[in-house]
């Protein structure tokens, strides 16, 4: 039985999205219409991630240009079907009704629903991150989906994974964990999966309980004591044990998700204070994404000032660490001294390309609002000693092209689970005040 090509017509912010998307299609053909380049040539310049993406999407397709491009396509390698451009197409009179401004998103349905009526024995798919415009196809009976191919297919086993709590737990093994240092074995545990990667645990009954790490590399379960990190002190198990992996130099990759207010960004910016005599530099940078999609330009001021409102919450989690301290102390003044000589940098995201990330304490703040693509960009750029940490809410995302599962944060939690110098954590109850607790519940 052979399966049916179908022709999948790639909207603009898929290629901006992923530039190898056109590869990502198995056997089926590509189209991508002639509007999407003309959009592609608007992003072509700038340092931005999607710049990046519009330009290499360019080279590639003039790897495979020729005139074949327009009739008949060409191969996009072994195993895989065809990419054809289509060039722009006049309104049907179903489109007009409905759809009468000359824009983008309406000229390339409009060449979406000629291609599906002039290949009445194939399926034709528009594929969109843009959700009103796959509605729009749908409502001229044009098939239209989301981009796939990095999307995370179970979120709630992603964020489960990191902890879990076994009730009726063993005294005596629980007495074990706090009086001998050889630890429990993941036989003790009696559970009906093999454990890869860090794990922390919740061992409880009805007279004692303790937390617990299993260790990859020695397959052992110890005691987790509750750290401090450079005057943060954990308020419950998830921030214990997000201060364990944050300061453990065998887990060089740390993902920490969670709601406002469960700590996320305070413990990592703690602990990298804690360590900072290991390391050459610290980074706490986040991704802008514009207000109302409005580029940073319209804001008044010099680059400094356009994003100095989006570094506020980051310079505010540096300022409740400084409160834990007097003035004069030792420790306050010497904040003061790494953000004066550099070595603590609080920055955009997109300020951090080009620099070393060797020997490196970095943190990438709201990582949710970042692509797969990005993420993969970012840690693939870490040198020796390096440590790299990832927090943010999957929940609250606020770019138009990313949900819950195709952010880049869910995708590196999901990819990198098994690893044995990754962990992730996902903190539960907020600590930043009652009120705030309620709200994030009820509202």
């Amino acid at each position: 039985m052979t399966t049916e090509k179908k022709i999948f017509v790639l909207d603009t912010n898929v290629i901006l999205h992923d530039f190898n998307s056109i590869f990502k299609f198995a056997e089926h053909d590509v189209l991508i219409p002639i509007t999407v380049l003309e959009e592609l040539d608007k992003f072509k310049k700038g340092n931005d991630l999607i710049n990046f993406h519009a330009r290499e999407f360019t080279r590639e397709l003039d790897k495979l240009s020729g005139d074949d491009l327009f009739s008949d396509g060409v191969a996009l390698g072994n195993g895989r079907g065809r990419l054809f451009i289509e060039t722009g197409k006049a309104f049907s009179e179903k489109m007009k009704v409905s759809f009468q401004d000359n824009i983008p998103d309406h000229r390339i349905l409009a060449i979406t629903e000629f291609v599906n009526n002039d290949n009445p024995d194939r399926t034709t798919i528009l594929v969109s991150k843009d959700i009103n415009l796959r509605m729009k196809a749908k409502s001229l009976g044009i098939p239209a989906e989301d981009y796939k191919n990095d999307q995370v297919k179970d979120v709630d086993y992603m964020i489960n994974l990191g902890i879990q709590t076994i009730y009726d737990f063993s005294d005596e093994k629980i007495a074990e964990l706090y009086q001998g240092e050889e630890g429990l074995t993941e036989d003790d545990l009696n559970l009906d999966y093999e454990l890869e990667g860090h794990r922390y645990f919740i061992l409880k009954n009805d007279n004692s309980s303790a937390l617990a790490h299993f260790n990859p590399l020695d397959k052992k379960i110890k005691r987790v004591e509750k750290p401090s990190a450079y005057g943060i002190y954990p308020r419950n198990a998830e921030q214990t044990f997000s201060i364990d992996a944050l300061l453990d130099p065998n887990i060089n990759l740390v993902a920490l998700t969670g709601t406002a207010g469960t700590g996320k960004t305070l413990l990592a910016l703690a602990s990298a204070l804690q360590l900072s005599e290991q390391f050459d530099q610290i980074y706490l940078a986040r991704p802008i994404v514009a207000l109302a999609n409005k580029d940073l330009g319209y804001l008044p001021g010099d680059a400094r000032e356009k994003v100095s409102p989006y570094m506020q919450p980051l310079f505010d989690n540096l300022a409740v660490i400084k409160k834990k301290f007097n003035i004069h102390s030792k420790q306050y003044l010497y904040i003061d001294e790494l953000l004066r000589d550099e070595k603590l940098q609080i920055t955009p995201l997109a300020y951090i390309r080009g620099r070393s990330l060797s020997n490196a304490f970095f943190i990438v703040d709201e990582a949710q609002n970042l692509t797969p693509h990005e993420v993969k960009t970012i840690i693939t750029r870490a040198g020796e000693g390096t440590k790299m940490v990832f927090t943010g809410d999957i929940e609250q995302i606020d770019s138009p092209y990313l949900d819950k599962k195709s952010n880049g944060l869910a995708y590196l939690s999901d990819k990198m689970k098994d690893q044995d110098i990754f962990a992730h954590i996902n903190l539960i109850k907020g600590e930043r005040s009652f009120l705030a607790e309620l709200a994030s519940k009820l509202l």
